[in-house]
């Protein structure tokens, strides 16, 4: 039986240049970056090339680029230091963000008495930017968190326009770029932005390793303390093999983008042209125009397909989601999906399938032919 991943918004499998790199810097560069020794600074250099690759990528300096051990960390520590140090007020988010954001925020406004608004969103998944001018419109120090592709629906933030919005209120502006990091093409100096967060996971990097930028003279401080590592904004021993995987991924991200976007995007408009031969009446959750690699359909099937739906593919090999991996276990119906379905509809199969340039044509078709079994 052929296998077909088809859950690449949860995870990605790894390029062969990437783990091919990890493996030479595990058996060759194995100092610790803070030793003074030719085994240190071997391994120093590996870790600061591997920065400055980043940086020069989505276009910032290579001191504004701090090394964390996944985007959930960074999200944490920005939002978090953002109200204990910088002291932020108010928090403005959407009810669609990723638990990473929305459980963070509702932590510290129990225990710092924040504020926090939640923007309005459009039924397509599109956040409302005149709402935000809106709430942006109050005279207290607020600092806006929203992402750039929404992990669930792939709805694209207008990034380069809420940068603007809260630049002109004086707002900070925090996004989560998990999704659209080695996907899209980012330009951090073109775009009023403090900061944002990334996960190498999600380009076909290793887990356990991400990033997060942090604009100059922010202020932001620790989220624990130990060492100087990562100028002390992020004490701990630096994973180099997995900072240099990281770096390699996104370099090649980077240097395919255009051949593997049109790849992508070829095999998602097949994708929908089959949904629409064998499922005409199946709907799309979210906008059409959303990011290339995720579609998110609602199924004609009935409601007692629901619960089981998800067994029946992996039990063919095909393995799909019903949103974030980090909600998997839960029965709950997708937080995000809440925001944009009737309670009827919520209750039908809704499955996100998303996509990467190891994908093929026949991967789809196996998928509706295990879809039309059903």
């Amino acid at each position: 039986m052929k296998k077909v991943y088809l859950d690449n918004a949860s995870t990605t499998q790894l390029r062969p240049e990437v783990i091919h790199e990890m493996t030479r810097v595990l058996t060759e560069d194995y100092g610790n970056p803070s030793s003074t020794h030719s085994f240190g600074r071997i391994a120093k250099s590996v870790v600061e090339l591997s920065r400055k690759s980043i940086a020069k990528i989505v276009n910032a300096s290579a001191q504004e680029i701090v090394f964390t051990s996944c985007g959930t960390e960074a999200n944490n520590w920005i939002l978090r230091s953002a109200v204990r140090d910088l002291k932020i007020e108010r928090i403005v988010l959407s009810k669609i963000e990723h638990h990473a954001v929305l459980y963070t925020v509702e932590h510290l406004k129990e225990e710092f008495d924040i504020q926090v608004d939640f923007v309005a969103v459009k039924h397509n998944g599109e956040i409302d930017l005149t709402d935000l001018v809106d709430l942006l419109s109050q005279d207290i120090k607020t600092l806006v968190s929203l992402m750039h592709v929404n992990n669930e629906i792939g709805s694209i933030l207008e990034i380069e326009k809420v940068g603007r919005i809260c630049e002109q209120h004086n707002a900070l502006f925090h996004s989560d770029m998990v999704q659209s990091v080695g996907k899209l093409e980012i330009d951090l100096k073109s775009i009023p932005i403090h900061f944002m967060v990334a996960s190498a996971h999600k380009f076909h990097g290793p887990k356990g390793i991400g990033f997060a930028f942090i604009k100059k003279n922010s202020g932001l401080k620790p989220l624990f303390y130990g060492g100087e590592q990562e100028k002390g904004l992020r004490p701990g021993t630096e994973a180099v093999h997995q900072i240099a995987g990281m770096a390699k991924a996104l370099e090649l991200s980077d240097a395919n983008l255009e051949t593997e976007r049109n790849h992508i995007q070829e095999l998602k408009s097949y994708l929908v042209t089959q949904l629409e031969i064998e499922f005409p009446v199946f709907e799309i959750n979210g906008t059409s125009d959303g990011i290339y690699t995720i579609l998110n359909v609602l199924l004609p099937f009935p409601d007692a397909k629901t619960a089981m739906i998800l067994f029946h593919l992996d039990m063919k090999g095909i393995a799909v989601s019903r949103g974030s991996a980090c909600q998997s276990g839960s029965i709950k119906p997708s937080h995000v999906l809440a925001e944009m379905l009737s309670s009827d509809d919520l209750k039908k199969p809704s499955l996100r399938i998303s996509l990467s340039h190891f994908n093929t044509k026949e991967d789809i078709d196996l998928l509706i032919t295990a879809l039309k079994s059903i």
